[in-house]
């Protein structure tokens, strides 16, 4: 039976992967640093308390677990400091021996989560095997030289190996301060929402979808970089106006109201061709259906919180 082994399986996009892989067939196991989440497939789920940056963790966990497949979430990500936070530098050694153990536990497919700050984002459409590699932030130097590192790796341990890159995502359980969040709890409340210009053109993915196009990536053969995004080149503008727009809340939207971030590129979109034609994926969501679906689960969870149920 395949085995695998998920590393931030609370995160923002580990949560929702876990009923996709059970859903393909895997035992999971899924790592936690607190308490047992609660994900609502919990009881088909086996957790694992454990900090991987943690001395003598990562050996002892893969040992025990000895999983088939690994694929790995874990980071530091909190919005406002990651992309600087000396902590990358952290995860760089601890997923460097994650890879170690798992090849010396008998593992058969490596699976690990990149990002688009990784390519030269002066050039605006990012082509795996085309685009230049030039991050600029510790964030984008510390996973793209991760991937280096863990592509060297695996062909020494003669290892199957994908490196999915993330481009800008949405969804249920993102994180109140992330653009998407941030608007639509404003909108919902009846609070002016304030945003930039929004002039800057970016990909986005519903993270359902982001966790589905991992899935069949660890699930199927591929290997080296594959762009995980929708290949569709949106505006910050269009994304708000179209939740303004559904929630009939356009007078609350500020556009303008908030500077744009220093050295923001102007244009951030990914090519999917190794996504559809190679992994054979296909997003489930257009931005229509996925920002109507994160509003809608945004609706119930400030209710829930107005009926104190949590």
């Amino acid at each position: 039976m395949k085995r695998v082994l998920i590393t931030g399986a609370t995160g923002f996009i580990g949560r929702h992967t876990l009923r996709e892989l059970i859903g393909s067939g895997y035992e999971v196991h899924a790592i936690h640093n607190k308490n047992t989440p609660q994900t609502g497939v919990s009881e088909k789920l086996n957790w694992h308390q454990s900090d991987l940056l943690s001395p003598n963790v990562i050996p002892t966990l893969v040992a025990s677990i000895r999983p088939t497949h690994l694929l790995h979430f874990g980071w530091y990500t909190e919005p406002g400091n990651y992309l600087e936070s000396q902590r990358n530098s952290d995860w760089v050694r601890a997923s460097i021996q994650l890879m170690s153990e798992f090849a010396s536990n008998g593992g058969e497919r490596f699976v690990a989560a990149g990002t688009c700050f990784e390519y030269d984002d002066r050039f605006g459409y990012c082509r795996e095997d085309m685009t230049p590699l030039a991050p600029t932030s510790l964030y984008g130097h510390c996973k793209n030289s991760l991937r280096s590192i863990l592509q060297a790796q695996a062909k020494n341990y003669k290892l199957p190996f994908a490196w999915g890159r993330i481009f800008f995502l949405y969804g249920p359980h993102e994180h109140p301060s992330r653009l998407v969040s941030s608007v639509i709890k404003s909108l919902l409340q009846g609070e002016q929402a304030k945003c930039s210009a929004g002039t800057q053109v970016r990909d986005f993915m519903h993270v359902a979808d982001v966790a589905a196009g991992f899935t069949a990536l660890l699930d199927g053969e591929v290997e080296g970089s594959v762009n995980i995004c929708s290949g569709q080149a949106v505006t910050i503008r269009d994304v708000v106006s179209t939740m303004a727009e559904y929630l009939n809340s356009t007078e609350l939207l500020r556009m303008g109201a908030l500077p744009m971030r220093p050295n923001e590129p102007p244009l951030l979109v990914g090519k999917t061709d190794r996504l559809r034609n190679e992994v054979g994926f296909t997003p489930k969501f257009d931005l229509s259906t996925g920002l109507a679906n994160t509003i809608e689960w945004w609706r119930s969870e400030l209710q829930a919180q107005a009926n104190g149920l949590y």
